[in-house]
């Protein structure tokens, strides 16, 4: 969520002026705007796939995430204790997702079993409504 709301905030404000020694530099963001919203939006997708139990979404996260380590070391210069923070983070996130792996997605399989159809408590289908504490049949 965070890369989705720092990519809106570069396309709502998407043009920079930036002074230096010798020139003044004008820069169109709107590129990098785009790229961290489409980047945000393929984390929340394969997290929510990871919290579903999906083996493929864990090498999925494993990639996605060590690129966005790695452009983070790019961005190192510019934003460095943001860009520590998250390599940090991504760190804490990849340790997560290669250790103890099949544990992990035992009890999210179980879960899932337990919540029933469509992830509702078990006893109650899609098909049936409640109004006001009782059953609509």
């Amino acid at each position: 969520m965070i890369n989705i709301l720092q990519g809106m905030v570069a396309l709502l404000d998407d043009e920079r002026v930036i002074a230096t020694p010798d020139a003044f530099v004008l820069v169109d963001i709107t590129s990098w705007g785009w790229a961290l919203v489409i980047f945000g939006a393929v984390m929340l997708t394969v997290g929510g796939f990871l919290l579903a139990g999906k083996n493929w979404a864990r090498i999925a996260a494993v990639v996605v995430i060590g690129l966005h380590a790695v452009a983070q070391v790019v961005s190192l210069g510019a934003y460095p204790g943001w860009s520590l923070l998250m390599i940090a983070l991504d760190t804490v996130v990849l340790f997560a997702l290669i250790t103890r792996w099949p544990e992990a997605a035992e009890e999210l399989r179980l879960q899932n079993e337990r919540a029933g159809p469509a992830g509702l408590p078990p006893g109650e289908f899609p098909h049936e409504a409640r109004s006001h504490g009782t059953r609509i049949s």
